[in-house]
């Protein structure tokens, strides 16, 4: 029969006492050891094949060692990569993230909420925020850790990770004018997401800079970060609105669905109309044409998240805060100079 491996045999082997074997297996105590003698206790826990004991652990600290995370859709692509950045970096400290999905429901988001409150969760990873604190009230009320990765809070009450969607469309609109695009249109997200919303005001703002006019009907608004809602904004737009060249979207799906409603159309991308996303999911580099989009650094933004979140854990009385990740513009095939009499669909 297999018998566990204990700190006491760690100890033994690496001849240290077992609190030095503790501090040295712990992140968080491992500058109290020498670095010599952690070394020589994690070869020698690497050796016996030793895991720490997180029930034990949960026991002494008076924690589950769990983590919630709320992701409103895992089948959109932008989220596996955040998700994988939080588990590696929950992980690091022996914490174990439950993830669950919501559909972006409020009542199934706190359905999930309540459910893992009763598992006792240690905190919450949330990456379906409104613009409203309504679902999260029971955990907020309740003083648990909470960050929210991919959304905010615009009143900066919660700390959040997230990229600057601000900076991602003014770079998207600097590229565009750059071309020689002057009639630009813009497919919104949801304005209820601080996503969507400061998307959108990165746009307007590069607009204004670039000394642009932004009428209201080459801007269309959607109700979720869809292909379908794409391609219905992007053919209500080009009903209304005649001779645009380009068109800056919200996000990738978005973009998906204008080039649905362009191929439709009979219109080519980028000859007739380029168009640009947001996030750089992945493939969407082999859509055809390669899509011009705004690179969300995906892994990034999940890691630094489950890092604050253990900040706070570590700290109880850490101070909310906002940590904007870079954007970057990646040029593919979706984007060219316009032509010099536009389109008109």
């Amino acid at each position: 029969m297999h018998v566990p491996v204990t700190i006491r045999d760690v100890a033994r082997l690496a001849e240290v006492h077992p609190g030095t074997v503790s501090r040295a297996l712990n992140l968080q105590t491992r500058g109290l050891v020498n670095r010599e003698t952690a070394a020589r206790v994690l070869a020698a826990a690497d050796q016996l094949g030793y895991r720490p004991n997180s029930m034990a652990r949960g026991l002494k600290t008076s924690r589950s060692l769990t983590v919630g995370v709320l992701i409103p859709d895992l089948t959109n692509p932008l989220f596996p990569p955040i998700v994988r950045g939080i588990d590696d970096r929950l992980t690091v400290d022996g914490y174990t993230p439950l993830l669950v999905n919501t559909d972006g429901d409020p009542a199934r988001e706190r359905a999930s909420i309540e459910a893992m409150l009763a598992r006792q969760v240690d905190g919450f990873i949330a990456a379906t925020a409104r613009l409203d604190v309504e679902p999260l009230g029971e955990a907020i009320a309740r003083g648990l850790p909470l960050v929210l990765v991919n959304r905010t809070f615009e009143d900066g009450s919660i700390s959040a990770c997230t990229v600057d969607d601000r900076r991602g469309s003014e770079l998207a609109v600097e590229h565009v004018v750059g071309l020689g695009h002057e009639r630009i249109g813009y497919v919104a997200g949801p304005q209820n997401v601080s996503t969507g919303h400061r998307r959108y005001l990165g746009f307007l703002a590069a607009m204004e800079d670039a000394g642009l006019a932004v009428p209201s009907e080459r801007v269309t608004f959607t109700g979720a970060f869809t292909e379908d809602a794409g391609a219905g904004a992007c053919a209500a737009l080009l009903r209304a609105a005649s001779g645009v060249t380009a068109i800056v979207t919200a996000n990738d799906r978005l973009a998906i669905g204008c080039y649905d409603t362009l191929a439709g159309l009979g219109l080519s991308c980028p000859d007739d109309i380029s168009v640009v996303g947001f996030n750089d999911m992945m493939f969407i580099d082999r859509l055809r044409p390669p899509l011009t989009t705004v690179r969300v650094p995906q892994r990034e933004i999940g890691f630094a998240a489950a890092g604050m979140l253990l900040e706070q854990l570590g700290d109880g009385g850490a101070k909310p805060r906002e940590l904007l990740l870079a954007p970057s513009l990646v040029i593919r095939g979706s984007t060219t100079a316009p032509a010099r009499a536009g389109a008109r669909p």
